[in-house]
């Protein structure tokens, strides 16, 4: 019997094991779970001398890359694939629908449930592709794309403006599309195009501030942006994109409190009190059905609450117990008044590029939506290191980070061209998914992506979620920005809490992001120097309360003085990118069938989005 004295939880540690005398073996440890990357933990001895004497030896612990029929196995588990890829859909909708359900009151589109429909559609098709393309020649890994909120805080800021703002119910404009709800061409054509004008602004946003995060991947200068971007400038950037959106969670709740509780409690009650607790499931493993413990009510928390409120709102519309006329309380509660949306929508409907006529591109709107494409650059970052970890795969080389930050700048562009009105980036949920279930497999993420892809055509699909009633959306949204501003403060547990600077940079720029953005909102005109577009510009970037908050924490924490260990930077690099320095096999992150062509010139050497970079400057892709 060989026992271990170190437990292993690294890819490379020494290890030393008690064995009888001079009989000390090599061997081969399976990892316990499927992983896109085919590895087996590989145990041998070192050449050097054992200073234990005669009793023991020393053995390196490192990852080696299963060949052959083993590893055609091991990437392409049939059983696991159909039964794991519904779950990162159903995992990623909640956030993805939020997206469109957000826009359409600023975009003025509130009452149009067939072009919220035809949008929700438009968003789940783009995240597919997006999804296909991070884990075919991004990074590789398992990971989920789709809409993100820190591209939602500067929409509603440009959105904002006086030339964008929705027109009055009794304007000539909104009188010529509200008889008979806009019922013939003319006035269905004029309603289209108000709505319609101003995605093509946030279109035109999106697609030149991606640019931006293209230059930072291909070019390699997110590692030379990340040394001055630290704690103290991430955690108000990502805290002020959720509290921003307290308003629209508060919109949403307010048509019925009750309902919206009601969510919020089902969703906790899963989530959090239900966590623990695992549902038989059997699966067929190893040539016979075997019973495992899943757990389901931790994994679709969400989608349990948001059900159980819908149903709830269903059982109180059948019954008549909600009012039945839209100015009373909770009417908006009610599961009837969308159905126009389910029964007008089309069978299919396949969203194209320039679906909503041509992007229109303005200084102020661009510069605006760059702070959201800095802040969903440095969020992503952080998820690739923790994907690669829960999905088992040596920890991702510069190369990889480079080309999925990179890829995603190209994903953001195409959800500008197909105008999904928002942006691209990785979703954090379901990577926690893949640290539950252990099952890392890159195939079941393209399944995955296919699915969001075919529904995306389907036209009823998307016209569904339009019936969920708005209580219940706001439940969700209690939660869900929540979240999103506890996780910009969890970035603070790197810095020290006892020093006095940190707290200053930290409250003043919290402070400050919610404080300006807010009085710039209350007073409209108060920008006027003589140059329209100037004032535009000084508009869209005051009322971004996440710009405001990291421009604020990132000047502050360059410019006092403070040591790297106080301010946070070193245990942040060492947590997020600790691992990067791996000697294994990182051969799971090249590019498909033209790595080998690429290290065999030395011309793509400087290239750092390709494997040869890192393989030429000395790295371990090998």
């Amino acid at each position: 019997m060989i026992c271990l004295n170190q437990e292993v939880h690294s890819y490379q540690v020494r290890l030393k094991l008690f064995t009888c005398p001079g009989q000390c073996q090599c061997f081969c440890l399976n990892l316990g779970h499927w992983t896109p990357f085919s590895h087996r933990l590989l145990l041998r001895q070192n050449p050097s001398k054992s200073k234990g004497g005669s009793d023991g030896c020393n053995f390196c612990l490192s990852v080696q890359t299963v060949l052959g029929k083993d590893r055609e196995r091991a990437q392409f588990p049939p059983l696991t694939v159909f039964i794991h890829f519904p779950q990162h859909y159903i995992l990623a909708f909640g956030g993805i629908i939020a997206v469109p359900l957000i826009l359409a009151e600023p975009l003025c589109i509130k009452d149009n449930n067939v072009a919220k429909s035809q949008l929700i559609s438009t968003i789940f098709f783009v995240s597919g592709l997006c999804t296909l393309l991070q884990t075919a020649l991004g990074t590789r890994l398992p990971i989920l794309q789709g809409g993100t909120f820190s591209f939602i805080t500067p929409t509603l800021a440009i959105l904002a403006l006086p030339k964008w703002q929705c027109p009055a119910p009794n304007s000539p404009v909104m009188l010529s599309v509200q008889l008979q709800n806009g019922t013939s061409p003319l006035q269905m054509e004029n309603s289209d195009e108000i709505w319609m004008s101003r995605m093509r602004e946030i279109q035109g946003a999106i697609l030149v501030a991606s640019l931006l995060q293209i230059v930072l991947g291909f070019s390699g200068l997110v590692g030379l942006v990340l040394r001055f971007i630290g704690p103290l400038a991430i955690a108000p950037t990502i805290n002020l994109i959720g509290l921003s959106l307290f308003i629209e969670a508060g919109k949403k709740s307010g048509g019925h409190w009750g309902i919206a509780a009601l969510t919020v409690s089902l969703i906790l009650l899963f989530s959090q009190y239900l966590s623990k607790v695992n549902v038989p499931m059997i699966a067929y493993k190893d040539k016979k059905w075997k019973v495992f413990q899943y757990p389901l009510f931790k994994l679709f928390s969400a989608l349990f609450g948001m059900c159980g409120g819908w149903l709830v709102c269903f059982l109180l519309t059948i019954f008549d117990v909600l009012p039945t006329k839209s100015d009373q309380y909770g009417f908006s509660a009610r599961t009837d008044i969308s159905l126009d949306a389910v029964k007008n929508s089309p069978w299919f409907h396949v969203p194209y590029p320039g679906q909503w006529g041509l992007p229109t591109v303005s200084l102020s709107s661009v510069l605006g939506m760059m702070a959201g494409v800095l802040a969903s650059t440095m969020e992503s970052i952080g998820d690739y290191y923790a994907c690669a970890r829960l999905s088992g795969a040596p920890p991702p080389p510069t190369h990889a980070i480079n080309r999925g930050i990179a890829v995603e700048g190209i994903g953001c562009i195409l959800a500008a061209l197909w105008g999904t009105g928002n942006g691209t980036t990785s979703y954090s949920q379901n990577i926690a998914a893949l640290g539950i279930t252990k099952v890392g497999s890159r195939l079941v993420l393209q399944t995955t992506g296919i699915l969001m892809i075919i529904l995306g055509i389907f036209g009823k699909f998307g016209a569904v979620f339009i019936t969920i009633p708005d209580p219940v959306i706001g439940g969700m949204f209690l939660v869900m920005f929540g979240m999103i501003a506890a996780v910009g403060i969890s970035n603070l547990q790197y810095v020290d809490l006892n020093s006095s600077r940190n707290l200053l940079i930290l409250g003043f720029s919290t402070f400050g992001g919610l404080v300006l953005p807010t009085w710039f909102h209350s007073n409209p005109g108060i920008i006027d120097t003589g140059i329209k577009e100037l004032d535009q510009v000084i508009i869209v970037l005051f009322t971004t309360h996440m710009f405001i908050g990291g421009f604020f924490g990132f000047v502050l924490d360059n410019t006092i003085p403070g040591t790297d260990k106080e301010r946070g930077i070193k245990s942040w690099q060492d947590k997020v990118q600790g691992e990067s320095k791996c000697t294994c096999d990182q051969s799971c992150y090249d590019i498909p069938f033209c790595t080998p062509i690429f290290k065999r010139f030395r011309c793509f050497q400087y290239l750092p989005f390709l494997p040869s970079y890192n393989t030429m400057q000395g790295g371990t892709s090998k």
